[in-house]
């Protein structure tokens, strides 16, 4: 027999009801699930004159739960509609007040009414007084997702990403891709790979979950089929996530370092650019860099032409004109984003095609990151001062630790003649400097 879990009952709840919910800590307008506000000034403002002018809103959806002898509510839809009132009433910290045009009740013309202003004219219980229809719900955490997931298949419906962090907002994945998107959100504005607009969406937070698992997995990925199984699986250790989780970090860092005018170019696109920052883990991964600002302006050089010369396809193609021979390349390389551009395969040969440009650019480090014992005694040995080459300080063969003068980690060798005595404290300072 199906026993039917989910209920709801339809309440009606005053603004001054909410706002008191909301104060006392009784009302959560951001739980797990929800998404970010896409509301501008302008549709808050529309809502405002609604409610001052008395007109009816649809009902809002709340989740009704229990804790600790208290009765919580978790807002499934409404959220901006409530967020609205109180910024507008002036109870929700950094959020800035804002007003509304409208006719009052009494008045000939219309004016610009703020919260003041109401308060000033003692009409303020046009919206304190106001009536809200409320839906309580009650269910299994699994069913009011479903709940928050329905209701918002319309209007602003929810992107695959909003549908994802609803279902597994408790993911640990899930999480940690959304400190790296907060993390790296004003680089990828600034270097305009995503829009506002873009990032009140979640679309930050969906590149980190592919570019997490392209880190893990050290390949690109099919967006479409590996993101949800994967959060279905939820089969990540703590180590797993952390390790991807900071490749992404060091490749975004790398990217942005090394190609600071890539908003100038189209490979600021998101599908451009997820493939160059995976192309550039995979380098880091492979032990590859770059190891001098001559090879870096050189490598931004062979970039901007390529994508200048894409994009000249492009046109051409806009305006009904073949490309030539010696533009295949280029041809090629745009069909993998204007066709299928998610797709595995059609990544790999976008990823193929940025490594035929760069990978000749890149060093291998030297696959022995430290000296031997042999090379640590020949460099004591020959040494005609033994002293601190960075504080001057005299060396004990119990104490002494060997420099590379150029770092490892920029394509320093672990060579004699790459080598220099230095106390621990230095050294440790120096890090990756050049002495």
């Amino acid at each position: 027999m199906n026993t039917q879990k989910l209920s709801h009952r339809p309440e009606n709840h005053t603004v001054t009801h909410i706002q008191n919910l909301f104060d006392d800590g009784f009302l959560n307008l951001e739980p797990g699930f929800q998404r970010q506000s896409v509301w501008n000034e302008r549709d808050r403002a529309k809502l405002m004159n609604s409610i001052l002018r008395n007109f009816p809103l649809p009902a809002v959806f709340f989740y009704r739960r229990e804790k600790d002898g208290h009765i919580y509510y978790d807002v499934i839809d409404g959220k901006q509609r409530i967020e609205s009132i109180l910024m507008f009433m002036g109870k929700m910290r950094g959020r800035g007040r804002f007003e509304t045009k409208v006719q009052l009740p009494g008045s000939d013309e219309e004016e610009w009414i703020d919260w003041n202003r109401l308060n000033k004219l003692r009409l303020q219980h046009l919206v304190t007084g106001y009536r809200l229809p409320v839906i309580e719900v009650d269910g299994d955490i699994g069913e009011i997702i479903e709940v928050f997931v329905r209701i918002n298949s319309t209007g602003k419906a929810l992107t695959p990403q909003e549908k994802r962090h609803a279902k597994f907002f408790n993911s640990a994945f899930l999480k940690e891709a959304d400190k790296l998107a907060h993390k790296h959100q004003a680089s990828l504005q600034k270097a305009k790979v995503l829009s506002q607009g873009q990032i009140a969406r979640m679309k930050h937070v969906e590149m980190m979950c592919e570019l997490m698992l392209s880190g893990h997995q050290g390949d690109v990925i099919n967006r479409k089929a590996a993101l949800d199984r994967m959060m279905e699986a939820n089969s990540f250790t703590p180590l797993q996530i952390r390790k991807a989780s900071a490749r992404v970090t060091t490749a975004l860092n790398r990217v942005h370092k090394m190609f600071p005018k890539l908003h100038t170019t189209r490979l600021r696109q998101v599908a451009d650019f997820y493939s160059l920052v995976v192309l550039i883990m995979k380098f880091e991964m492979e032990g590859m860099i770059l190891t001098d600002s001559r090879r870096n302006r050189l490598a931004w050089d062979l970039l901007e032409a390529f994508s200048v010369n894409v994009d000249k396809v492009r046109d051409n193609q806009r305006k009904a004109v073949g490309a030539k021979p010696e533009q295949e390349i280029y041809r090629d390389y745009l069909l993998t984003v204007s066709q299928m551009s998610d797709d595995v395969n059609q990544r790999r040969k976008r990823e193929a095609h940025l490594r035929g440009i760069l990978g000749s650019l890149f060093a291998q480090k030297d696959a022995q990151r430290g000296f031997t014992s042999e090379q640590r005694r020949i460099i004591w040995s020959t040494s005609a001062q033994r002293k601190c080459v960075g504080c001057g300080c005299v060396l004990t063969w119990h104490d002494f630790t060997i420099d590379h003068i150029d770092p490892h980690s920029k394509g320093g060798r672990s060579r004699l003649d790459n080598a220099a005595l230095m106390c621990r404290p230095c050294n440790s300072s120096k890090g990756h400097r050049k002495r």
